[in-house]
């Protein structure tokens, strides 16, 4: 047993460095990424997106860019009472398809993961807390429907980000907001 922790320490030191290392979007083209989109579904490890994943539905995110090449999302989340808008500036990291974004609290990073630009994005969140780092995949469709196909390359990625299957929500398509 003593001689299999060593083993069992690198080995979850693979994995973990393995789900830091992001792959992006090669040539990515921000003025064809930018547009509407609707979030299909995504798998994360925040135990607030884990409580209320159950209850979810399909949101829209509007992203631009700005002049000087940084990422604006406005995102319209349906909740049961009401429609609730966030909206988030992430600034250019240097890499194309990655954008970061600081407050007081916490660190976020967006990476464009693959995108065709007129159906499909995989983008993969993390955000750095003190008090609850956690990661998300999204699957952003342009379209509310998502093809089984598609649904399952996304699928197949959740384990390769760190992620578990139990922390998917594939989210019904909604016509509020």
């Amino acid at each position: 047993m003593t001689a299999a922790l060593p083993s069992l320490a690198l080995a979850l030191l693979c994995l973990l460095r393995a789900g830091a290392e992001v792959p992006l979007q090669p040539d990515f083209d921000a003025e064809k990424f930018a547009g509407m989109w609707h979030v299909t579904a995504t798998a994360s490890n925040c135990s607030i997106f884990l409580k209320m994943k159950d209850g979810m539905k399909s949101s829209i995110t509007t992203i631009s860019f700005t002049p000087d090449g940084d990422l604006s999302m406005k995102l319209v989340w349906p909740l049961p009472d009401k429609c609730q808008q966030f909206d988030l500036l992430l600034q250019q990291s240097g890499q194309a398809g990655h954008y970061t974004g600081t407050s007081a609290q916490d660190k976020r990073d967006l990476f464009v993961m693959e995108t065709d630009y007129s159906h499909y994005a995989i983008v993969h969140e993390t955000h750095h807390s003190e008090t609850e780092p956690s990661a998300a995949l999204q699957l952003l469709t342009r379209e509310q429907d998502v093809s089984p196909q598609l649904l399952q390359k996304f699928m197949e990625l959740i384990p390769t980000m760190g992620l578990t299957k139990d922390m998917l929500a594939v989210l019904p398509k909604t016509g509020e907001c």
